[in-house]
């Protein structure tokens, strides 16, 4: 075989249209944007939840209600059969997970939790306990030691 021989294989595809490119083009003049008013504008883009000069839905609806979401208290969970990683005598808090990759980067706060089971006694420090994973540290001859308390 040889390179003059090579032929492209036919695969059907489907051109772009080209807009804004004359009267004759199919797509000319206008460019498919309609004639005058916001959207034929260049630059135009919409912002989420605009409804063109017409009150939002947003201002619409009535307000009601009550939200506690600015005093929530975001913990980053852990359990105890993630714990059976770490070697029996040291101690597991925020930084030793963040170093293993065991909870995310960001995490501020821990709480453990009592899923699984722990076979070695650890000194566990975190912010929050649920009872029965206190209960299971103490009862592998471990330490459950609570710290701090809101980030």
């Amino acid at each position: 075989m040889q390179l003059h021989d090579v032929r492209l294989v036919a695969i059907p595809r489907k051109h772009r249209m080209r807009i804004g490119r004359g009267i004759g083009s199919g797509k000319g003049k206008t460019a498919g944007r309609g004639t005058k008013g916001q959207q034929s504008r260049s630059g135009y883009s919409a912002k989420r939840g605009h409804e063109g000069g017409q009150n939002p839905l947003w201002r619409r609806l009535p307000k009601r209600g009550f939200s506690n979401a600015m005093f929530k208290v975001d913990y980053s969970a852990t359990n105890l059969g993630t714990l059976n990683q770490f070697a029996a005598g040291s101690v597991v808090d925020l930084a030793a997970l963040k170093a293993g990759g065991l909870i995310s980067k960001g995490a501020k706060l821990l709480k453990v939790l009592a899923r699984g089971s722990l076979d070695r006694a650890l000194t566990v420090r975190a912010h929050a306990f649920s009872v029965k994973a206190a209960e299971a540290i103490v009862a592998a001859g471990g330490t459950a030691e609570k710290v701090g308390g809101k980030a």
